[in-house]
């Protein structure tokens, strides 16, 4: 069989690079011959994210906000491909501000494919959410089959989707939305009141202390590796198939682990060089705001028109996740 297709050889231009999956992108784009250039205002993305490779010489930091017109005009100049990650993320954060959540991924992101028009962009790649699925019990979630959002962040998400499709339509902008279904893996954040559940959990149970999980335990999650969600990237970047411009795809595993389970096999992978974890308690307390109660993505159209197949399930990534966290990990 022939290698899956990669972006090689380009100019890429990745916003919010310096955050947990735009430097996971950044990383492995140097590592195929691309120019890279990462804009980031650093609000949550981190320097040390990128301090490996960032006297790269193919790496190129611009430090801005795609709220700024200019800032987003400069780091687009003669770029091939954009892979748009910059976003405020978490929808309890979203719930807290919603002003500025909306600036950034509304306003940031119609920025963004302002420039990439008027840049003549070949590809725009755009992180959207599974959280546009909102209130709608369809399991599993097929693209075509969405409810009213939830938070605002899922509004913002949403919109983003709807701007993509009116820039292809009006400005022939090629545009590809991927809907990431929590993502997790090395770098990512486990500090901040709007940490991720897995490096929190895992922080935690490492310093001996109980997390807490919101509800009873039995919401439940398509938790992504993030070398599945580099893989799409690179599929939504470099695909020749014209039926997948100006479409979005779940991006996920395509299987679905309550929070119970989530928990269960941190504590099992960390008892193995910490017997001590395995007495550690899992919490319970109330149900958070915004929240979907279960998501699983049909993964169908994104093997159907890009060729995707996950190479990482839940367990395979999560053990990689944890040897990651247990060696880089601050307590």
């Amino acid at each position: 069989m022939p290698p899956p297709p990669e972006i090689k050889n380009s100019r890429v231009l990745i916003t919010g690079g310096a955050g947990f999956i735009g430097s996971n992108l950044c990383e492995d784009l140097l590592k195929h011959d691309n120019e890279v250039v990462c804009l980031d205002n650093f609000s949550t993305g981190r320097l040390e994210n990128i301090s490996e490779f960032i006297d790269h010489k193919r790496f190129r930091l611009i430090t801005g906000d795609i709220r700024n017109p200019d800032d987003c005009r400069k780091a687009a100049e003669g770029m091939d491909i954009i892979l748009q990650q910059a976003a405020l993320g978490s929808v309890p954060r979203s719930i807290n501000d919603p002003a500025t959540t909306n600036a950034v991924n509304i306003g940031g992101f119609l920025n963004m494919l302002v420039a990439s028009r008027d840049a003549k962009v070949k590809r725009f790649v755009y992180a959207a959410s599974s959280s546009t699925y909102g209130d709608s019990e369809t399991l599993p979630k097929v693209e075509e089959i969405i409810g009213k959002p939830l938070s605002p962040y899922a509004v913002t998400k949403y919109v983003n989707e709807l701007y993509a499709h009116v820039f292809a339509l009006n400005y022939g902008l090629e545009t590809i939305g991927l809907r990431y279904f929590n993502v997790f893996g090395r770098r990512q954040d486990p500090n901040g009141a709007y940490a991720a559940v897995i490096p929190k959990f895992t922080m935690l149970l490492m310093a001996h202390r109980p997390p807490e999980i919101h509800g009873d335990g039995t919401h439940s999650r398509d938790f992504t590796y993030i070398d599945n969600v580099i893989r799409m990237n690179h599929l939504a970047a470099t695909t020749t198939n014209p039926e997948a411009i100006n479409q979005v795809f779940n991006t996920a595993a395509g299987e679905r682990n309550d929070l119970n389970q989530m928990a269960s096999l941190l504590v099992k992978y960390l008892s193995a060089f910490d017997p001590e974890i395995r007495n550690v308690p899992v919490t319970h307390g109330p149900d958070r705001k915004g929240d979907i109660p279960h998501s699983l993505a049909s993964i169908e159209k994104a093997a159907r028109i890009l060729g995707y197949q996950p190479e990482y399930d839940f367990e395979k990534g999560l053990k990689l996740a944890v040897e990651w966290y247990r060696k880089n990990l601050k307590q």
